[in-house]
């Protein structure tokens, strides 16, 4: 018996018993992935610091999160006296409403038996499917917004600011990597998506014909490793949690949040990250299809299995956001941006341009010397980008003594520019002690004078003390 994947024919038919079952599974599983979620980042942050972690809270410390959700939703509820008390309260569940219902199209397995009823492991699928996922991840932001701009306070606007301009550039990113995928796939549904991903695929280079594996983290590898940094960028996750730096911000969009809003957000930036996780792995790592060498086995792809496959790849990818946050520390905020700008989106948008002339020399059947020519060109333009891409030149700098100099008379000791420290009143005095024995006088004398000179709130060289 083959495996049954599902195609765009056989949704809409479930009974609507069918249909409450999969849409409470589907958010149990959010709700769940992401209590363990948490409980499961504590463990491996712990374990890669050579530390216990949760370990009191039932076994293994799996009641953790759950006597942290208690705890959250005894406190006492706050709200400041100058929000906007509608948009205040519904800002949260923007956020967390969002993240769930982007499970809806994700695909878990192939067509199974539920209580006798035939229907496909997913909510549901339509033609745009990956472009559902786009929309929801992007109106999820405005849950972050709305609540740093309803707490009428300038850190959480300044987070929710962030947070608008991080969606903005890599919601871009995102969308342009996602294009390499519907060029290969040949649709934009999940379902499909996951399908082509089963078959080893024939590339065409100089007249040979080469079989390669079919999963797209292979055949698309420039897109997988754009596409993840953005999916890192977009949930918020660290390097790139500028909206909440807590050591600008004081915890940005949700400072002044408390109780079951604040766990709102807390735990929707953990759904967020399941369902990127989930994303990426519809997306490159072949969905719920038994990864070698357990797709030797007939029965791998059949029935529940692949749901256990699935579940595997997801906590995989979980896995890599945790070993992020334990290792990289936070970028700054310009340094934010012009990844996205000026790196992640030229690279999307060439491997874009060099995908669509390979399927157009494979489709149009090119003669060997026109796919030669084609791929000189190519070659080419890249080359001059590199060799003519305008460097980051730095500003000339003023020296520490341009820097004194310039001071007004009179005027009060400023900081110098760029941490650039001028001499100490002592080097000074050196200096000008130099000058006095090259010039012939004798050191004595200025010595006996400079601490008197010192205290008078004077250097040797006539200028006021610094500090």
């Amino acid at each position: 018996m083959l495996s049954q994947a599902p195609t765009l024919a056989d949704f809409g038919h479930d009974t609507w018993w069918v249909i409450i079952i999969k849409v409470l599974a589907a958010f149990v599983f959010g709700v769940v992935m992401t209590l363990l979620g948490v409980w499961f980042e504590r463990r491996m942050i712990g374990w890669m610091q050579v530390r216990p972690g949760p370990n009191r809270a039932g076994p293994f410390g799996l009641l953790q999160t759950l006597a942290d959700g208690l705890k959250m939703a005894f406190k006492e509820d706050l709200r400041p006296r100058g929000s906007d008390r509608l948009v205040f309260l519904i800002a949260p569940c923007i956020s967390a409403v969002c993240a769930l219902t982007a499970l809806a199209v994700i695909p878990f397995g192939p067509i199974v038996s539920i209580f006798g009823e035939r229907t496909p492991l997913q909510v549901t699928d339509v033609p745009v499917a990956v472009l559902v996922l786009l929309a929801v991840s992007a109106l999820s932001v405005y849950g972050v917004v709305l609540g740093g701009w309803a707490s009428g306070s300038p850190y959480p606007l300044l987070g929710g600011l962030r947070a608008s301009a991080q969606m903005i550039s890599y919601e871009v990113t995102m969308g342009l990597a996602v294009v390499t995928v519907f060029m290969l796939a040949g649709s934009m549904s999940t379902s499909e998506i996951v399908a082509a991903q089963a078959s080893n695929p024939e590339l065409s280079i100089g007249g040979a014909t080469l079989a390669v594996p079919g999963w797209y983290v292979l055949l698309l590898l420039p897109t997988f490793v754009i596409f993840a940094i953005s999916a890192v960028g977009e949930t918020n996750r660290l390097p790139f949690d500028l909206p909440e730096a807590e050591s600008e911000l004081v915890a940005g969009f949700m400072t002044e949040y408390s109780s079951l809003k604040f766990a709102l957000f807390m735990l929707s930036e953990y759904i967020h990250m399941v369902v990127a996780s989930a994303v990426i792995t519809t997306l490159f790592l072949a969905g719920w299809r038994a990864p070698w060498p357990v797709s030797v086995w007939d029965g791998a792809n059949q029935g529940w299995w692949p749901l256990l496959w699935f579940m595997g790849k997801v906590v995989l990818v979980m896995f890599v956001f945790v070993w992020l946050r334990a290792t990289l520390p936070r970028l700054r905020y310009d340094q934010f941006m012009r990844l996205g700008w000026k790196v992640l989106i030229p690279l999307a948008l060439g491997w874009v341009l060099v995908l669509g002339g390979t399927r157009v020399a494979q489709v149009s059947d090119l003669s060997r010397s026109e796919q030669l020519w084609l791929g000189g060109a190519v070659a080419a333009v890249l080359l001059l980008a590199v060799l003519f891409w305008p460097a980051r030149r730095q500003p000339s700098r003023p020296s520490p003594a341009e820097q004194v100099a310039a001071r007004p008379p009179g005027s009060f000791p400023l900081p110098p520019l760029d941490l650039q420290v001028p001499p100490s009143p002592q080097a000074r005095r050196a200096v000008a002690a130099k000058r006095t024995a090259a010039s012939g006088r004798s050191e004595a004398e200025p010595a006996v004078k400079r601490p008197l000179e010192g205290r008078a709130g004077t250097d040797p060289e006539g200028g006021e003390q610094d500090g």
